[in-house]
């Protein structure tokens, strides 16, 4: 089982110190949305969040957009053999279940996490929970998933193969695995706090979503290996 968390996620709604600007008040009209409702995207919010502390950390729902897609749709989640949770740097939790099916359409992506925001889960009404959104920090979260190895992957960690790196994940007993979803910049000091070791997979900057994918295939691969060869060693 491989345990992943999109850490930093740029994933927030528009914060209070934007509300009132013009980008902000037009976009959120167009939409028939309260401002203060309606998803921060760099794409329709950028002059209003040149305001904003840590922007270039922020306002990039479709990176998160793109790497659930790929996360969701793989074979190893539909094995069960993978659970997803985000975590954003306002310190909320999103627990993605394995059934869920993510809308391919960014704009119904966008619709869909202002409805979790909004009521704390998707669906708001049913039984059954597909997202669930909590005020819980990076640390917190950790501490339920209680891993055996934590390790995180950036562009400015220690260079590794991907193979390698994968093996020793296959071969622990519950590995945890932090993705930065969002546009740029080194893992915040909070983060990395939390992690065993830090890898770098390649040796330019790669983006979230390849990383998501490339991480994922690989470990399909490398579990599947393994379990053969433990098959054929009863034999």
């Amino acid at each position: 089982m491989l345990n992943l968390v999109f850490v930093e996620t740029a994933l927030e709604l528009v914060p209070s110190s934007i509300i009132g600007h013009p980008s902000v008040k037009r976009n959120a009209k167009r939409r028939g949305k309260k401002q203060m409702e309606s998803l921060l995207d760099r794409s329709l919010h950028h002059h209003a969040m040149s305001r904003l502390d840590a922007q270039e950390k922020r306002g990039r729902p479709d990176i998160i957009h793109l790497c659930l897609l790929l996360a969701l749709g793989s074979p190893l989640n539909k094995r069960g053999q993978l659970n997803i949770w985000l975590n954003t740097l306002q310190g909320y939790t999103i627990t993605v279940n394995p059934e869920t099916r993510i809308p391919r359409n960014y704009n119904q992506f966008t619709s869909l996490i202002e409805q979790l925001y909004k009521t704390g889960k998707v669906p708001p009404n049913e039984d059954y929970t597909l997202l669930q959104l909590e005020r819980k920090k990076l640390i917190e979260l950790k501490q339920e998933i209680k891993p055996t190895k934590t390790i995180a992957l950036s562009s400015h960690g220690e260079k590794i193969s991907l193979n390698k790196l994968v093996t020793t994940l296959v071969e622990t007993e519950n590995p945890l695995v932090f993705l930065g979803a969002y546009p740029k910049g080194p893992m915040e000091k909070a983060t990395l706090d939390q992690v065993d070791q830090v890898f770098s997979i390649h040796e330019s900057v790669l983006e979230a979503w390849t990383v998501t994918s490339r991480l994922i295939y690989e470990y399909e691969v490398v579990s599947q290996l393994s379990r053969l060869s433990t098959s054929s060693r009863r034999v």
